[in-house]
């Protein structure tokens, strides 16, 4: 029996909406998530009303049934959502769209992911209430309550046992701000970044600068998905779903920092599952776009994706490697989370997309294997490959 995700499924159309610094839409979450689908369905060539399925991840208030009257959709034939992990299920949401249409669930799903921070709350600030339940009452009376202080404990872990200096996580952020200048999507483009300014930053929390952290958005992203066999039909070229999958380590949800396997981005199990869907092996990845919550898991998902060992890192991470065109591993080629937007990691699935298409603003030639790594060090994570036709 071939079980597999592999050629089954194609994005013909992505859309994002105008990207706004946290609480500046002036629209609401779920006018953000209308927007971005109708482009999405734009830039398929099709109107929304043949969209019969939805999906999205990390609790999305947009609910599809909602989506589905607001636009005229004929039939919904499936919603779902990914639970837990953040933006880990970036990936994780078009593996299960990909799976919905594969089987015949739907015929056209849309994976999309919106976010109003002025409407329903800042992301990356810690909890703001009088009484702390659950796993957070360990850790909030001692300091330990926003996302950076969260993850820089297991990139310090992963650094220290590694030997890896600074100038690696300098390199991460550089690539994507370099990526950012030639992008007018970019939250970033047109405000560059080189040593000296990364250095002379001021420490969120070791390690991490400020230009180590990702931004904080408003807006929304889409993604068109249909079966093969259709998407020859339309005007992007298909970039096929080669793999996607999604979960976690052993005990990697223990409480309370208890994890027995610390100082890992949390791909150690997921990243030979997805190669052997896919096909392909790390040397034959073109360009990778790496979830950036902090740069400290990009790092550690690029160790456990195979494209160097822990003890390399210094070596392997240089702006030269990570930077488009010519790089042996060009990353985070719209600029990412850190320097794109903030879109939940979405962002970086429509950036892979577009490598293929060959509509990048940082296009690598020739790129026929694009790699997603969604949400590094939460639970579940979730990754992707997309391909051309020429992989099938």
């Amino acid at each position: 029996m071939n079980r597999t995700l592999r050629g089954k499924v194609a994005v013909v159309g992505v859309g994002e909406t105008d990207y706004y610094k946290r609480g500046e839409s002036e629209d609401p979450e779920f006018k953000l998530a209308l927007k971005a689908i109708m482009r999405a369905c734009a830039s398929a060539g099709i109107s929304p009303k043949e969209v019969d399925g939805f999906a999205s991840y990390s609790n999305d208030r947009s609910d599809p049934s909602r989506l589905a009257a607001a636009l005229g959709c004929k039939e919904l034939r499936f919603s779902n959502m990914q639970w837990g992990g953040g933006g880990g299920g970036g990936s994780g949401a078009i593996a299960n769209a990909a799976a919905a249409v594969a089987t015949g669930l739907a015929d056209c799903v849309v994976v999309f992911r919106a976010l109003a921070q002025g409407q329903f709350g800042r992301f990356g600030q810690g909890p703001q209430r009088n009484t702390i339940a659950g796993d957070m009452a360990h850790t909030v009376p001692y300091g330990l309550m926003s996302p950076a202080q969260m993850f820089a404990m297991k990139v310090v872990r992963f650094m220290s046992d590694h030997k890896v200096d600074q100038s690696a996580l300098r390199a991460i952020s550089l690539a994507s701000y370099h990526h950012a200048q030639n992008n007018p999507r970019a939250v970033m483009h047109g405000r560059p970044l080189d040593e000296a300014k990364y250095d002379a930053s001021r420490w969120i929390v070791e390690p991490f600068h400020l230009f180590d952290c990702c931004l904080e958005n408003d807006g929304a992203a889409a993604m068109v998905l249909v079966s093969a066999e259709r998407a020859k039909d339309f005007a992007n070229p298909p970039a096929y779903v080669l793999g996607a999958t999604i979960g976690s380590h052993f005990r990697a949800g223990a409480s309370v920092h208890n994890a027995p396997d610390y100082a890992t981005s949390a791909f150690k199990t997921l990243a030979p599952r997805l190669y052997e869907m896919a096909g392909v092996k790390p040397a034959d990845v073109d360009v990778l776009q790496s979830y950036e919550n902090f740069t400290g898991g990009v790092l550690m998902s690029i160790v456990e994706h195979g494209f160097c060992a822990p003890d390399e890192c210094n070596e392997f991470f240089t702006p030269e490697r990570l930077m488009a065109p010519g790089g042996g591993l060009p990353t985070n080629t719209s600029g990412g989370n850190l320097a794109e937007c903030y879109m939940h990691g979405l962002g970086l699935n429509i950036e892979a997309v577009r490598q293929i298409w060959g509509q990048s603003t940082n296009q690598v030639d020739g790129a026929d294997v694009a790699m997603v790594i969604s949400g590094p060090m939460v639970t579940p994570v979730s990754n992707s490959i997309f391909g051309s036709e020429a992989t099938l």
